[in-house]
């Protein structure tokens, strides 16, 4: 039987996700039993297998980068409250639109998001990615302004502002993990 942790939430379908780390998630609604949910991680037990070695095989050739220490997250949160206050308040423009406040995190899963009430938050982490890589999780953010969702009008709105998104969306699916990674465990 294959170990795996659930959430559930307000979602209309299940999911599945195998960490980097090789836990499994399974993301349900609320109201699906747990034989439901074990059924369904039965189903997908090979793809849940082969996604768990590839997993061990990338950590075993991606060791661990060391983590920051909390006076490094410290001066890269402030570097990161002056960095992007300059770009949100240089694209915000160029989008046509207006922003609330801006907020530093240090989180594990989110390089950003926009609140409904316009504010925004950036991992402050995203200040060891290159530059055009944080200019990108700005307008992405700032464009949420326009469209709650990421459909083609929301990615078409990315493409008008910075037309070679593409490449710093990939940057961040190939080098995020490791960035992710420099935080210290809890």
């Amino acid at each position: 039987m294959i170990a795996y942790e659930v959430i559930r939430s307000k979602r209309k379908s299940l999911g599945l996700e195998v960490k980097p780390d090789g836990r499994v998630i399974v993301r349900a609604p609320r109201w699906v039993p747990d034989l439901a949910l074990r059924q369904f991680v039965q189903r997908n037990r090979d793809w849940i297998l082969a996604r768990q070695r590839q997993a061990q095989r990338w950590q075993q050739e991606h060791p661990r980068p060391e983590a920051l220490s909390e006076e490094e997250l410290a001066q890269l949160v402030k570097q990161a409250r002056r960095r992007f206050g300059e770009r949100a308040a240089y694209f915000a423009p160029r989008v046509g639109v207006d922003y609330a406040r801006i907020a530093i995190r240090k989180q594990r899963s989110k390089w950003g998001s926009c609140s409904s009430k316009g504010n925004l938050n950036f991992n402050c982490l995203l200040m060891l990615a290159p530059e055009e890589v944080l200019d990108y999780v700005v307008v992405h953010e700032l464009c949420h302004r326009l469209e709650m969702n990421h459909s083609p009008r929301f990615w078409a709105q990315v493409k008008r502002v910075l037309p070679d998104y593409e490449q710093s969306r990939r940057w961040l699916r190939q080098n995020g993990a490791e960035l992710m990674a420099r935080l210290p465990e809890k």
